[in-house]
């Protein structure tokens, strides 16, 4: 093996084990605002025996009932199945970027594809704050002499496209909580497709029923999102810098 293949190695290697540590890390750390976000989708309206009457309601409840351990059910199945994927994205985005470096295009129209590019290869349900994210990064050079601001640079990219995917795909994860969920009536599936289950919602509990979970799906995509590429892009930095 060639000196050059060697170092493409060690580069794709250290950016496989960044991506998958910032999906770790941010999955461990924010995964019981997803409890919460789901247990508030389930609910089918104010007669819901289950009913949580608020955020701080919801976690009091849980607490108490539950313990501590009860914000943390099912974190086995996304720590196996997100943070290979992260290591994926990331992986690909960096190579994607690299590549489109030997074209004649702007910066910010290699991130945008670099972005799209690794989104796809990832195969899962498209965010659209990937490309606001990829585009911001693309003014990686206003900051770089203060190391301050460019950490802040980097924690605000993190909170803006992880509340704009929020609001965005909202209606789609309540309409994924109902078909994983338990159906109304036992025995009887209801919620079988994604589409007809956003428009069950929308005709029998109104619009806003689209939006619940909002809250705790902002407070955790947003800091998660801010969690995972600061954890990334200075985990990568150390491993570049120390093997």
């Amino acid at each position: 093996m060639t000196v050059k293949n060697q170092s493409l190695l060690r580069e794709a290697s250290h950016q496989t084990v960044a991506g998958g540590s910032a999906g770790l890390v941010e999955i461990c750390l924010m995964h019981p605002l997803d409890v919460v976000k789901t247990r508030f989708q389930i609910q089918r309206g104010k007669g819901d025996a289950t009913s949580y009457k608020s955020l701080g309601h919801c976690f009091k409840t849980m607490f108490r009932q539950e313990g501590i351990l009860g914000f943390y059910k099912g974190i086995l199945p996304p720590i196996l199945a997100e943070t290979p994927k992260r290591a994926v994205k990331f992986l690909t985005f960096e190579q994607y970027k690299k590549i489109l470096g030997y074209a004649s295009l702007p910066s910010s129209a290699i991130f945008t594809i670099a972005g799209l590019g690794s989104g796809l290869t990832e195969a899962i349900v498209v965010n659209p704050f990937e490309v606001v994210k990829v585009s911001l990064q693309a003014q990686r050079n206003t900051f770089l002499q203060d190391p301050a601001m460019e950490f802040l640079r980097k924690l605000g990219i993190g909170l803006l496209s992880g509340t704009i995917a929020s609001c965005v795909n909202i209606p789609f994860d309540v309409a994924k909580s109902r078909i994983q969920g338990p159906q109304p009536t036992p025995g009887v599936i209801k919620y079988r497709t994604c589409f007809n289950s956003i428009k069950a919602i929308y005709r029998e509990e109104g619009f806003l029923a689209l939006y619940k979970g909002l809250v705790p799906k902002i407070m955790r995509l947003g800091p998660g999102g801010a969690v995972m590429l600061l954890v990334y892009e200075y985990s990568f930095a150390w491993l570049q810098e120390n093997f």
